[in-house]
This record gives C-alpha cells, sequence and structure tokens, in this order.
C-alpha cells in the first residue's frame, strides 16, 4: 500500500474499496463486483433449494424474483455486457430455473419462455430502451 499526500490530506492506494455493497477495483473494472454478486446469487439459490422440500413453480418463481434477481441487478447496471462476465450471472439463473421446472431435460430457453422469464441481455436491453424512453419524454434529466 503507497501513502501520498494531497496539501495536508494523507491519501492511501488500495487494491480495492467496499463501500455500500459496491466493489470499486483500482483498474476501476467491475469485475470483482460480478464475483462477488455471482457468489451471493448462488449462496441464496443454495438456500432457497435447501429450505424449501416442495419447490412448485409460483413459490420458487417469486422467490427468485424477490431474492436473487436483485443481487445482480447492480452488477448488470455497473458493468455491463462489456466485461464478459454475465455468463456467469446467467448460469445462476439457469441452475434456478432447473429448479423451478420439474423436467430437466428442457432447454434452458424453453424454461424461461414457459416460466415467462428472460435472458439476462433482453433484460438489460429493455432497461436501456426505457430509459432513452424516459429521456426523449423528458421524464429523466
Amino acid at each position: 500500500m503507497r501513502i501520498y499526500t494531497l496539501g495536508s490530506n494523507v491519501v492511501k492506494v488500495v487494491k480495492e474499496e467496499r463501500n455500500l455493497g459496491v466493489i470499486v477495483h483500482k483498474s476501476l473494472k467491475p469485475t470483482s463486483q460480478c464475483i462477488e454478486a455471482v457468489k451471493s446469487a448462488n449462496k441464496t439459490l443454495g438456500m432457497i433449494s435447501r429450505s424449501f422440500m416442495f419447490k412448485d413453480k409460483n413459490t420458487t418463481l417469486r422467490l427468485h424474483k424477490s431474492l436473487i434477481r436483485p443481487k445482480w441487478n447492480i452488477q448488470s447496471r455497473l458493468g455491463g455486457p462489456t466485461l464478459g462476465k454475465t455468463d456467469l450471472l446467467e448460469k445462476v439463473q439457469r441452475r434456478a430455473t432447473k429448479l423451478m421446472f420439474r423436467y430437466k431435460s428442457v432447454g434452458y430457453y424453453e424454461r424461461l419462455s414457459y416460466l415467462g422469464l428472460t435472458t439476462l441481455e433482453t433484460r438489460r436491453l429493455r432497461g436501456d430502451l426505457i430509459e432513452v424512453f424516459k429521456m426523449f419524454k423528458g421524464l429523466r434529466m
């Protein structure tokens, strides 16, 4: 760790800073934030899997939307698709849909359409389009 002085203030150079659940690496890439979001979502998914014996579609879908999905909403806004880490988040959703769906042999996209979910890329695109719409309508400055 290096220490610099800026006037009378002491400035420390650290590898990463954690504040209010957001991790900022010294390279300003949110890779460590993505990895933490995946770990947290996987832990929550495991807890849901262990805690509920009867995993019907509606209950598991509500748990997924309220407990797991918010964990990567921050990451999808911070990192975006440019880092290539969205596949890690998509793997968590694949596991979650397998948990919700009785037939394991059905493909991922078929499970998504049956459950009424979309891929993370589609969710991000939809959110970006909504933000652009708000800008054009003067609802967002």
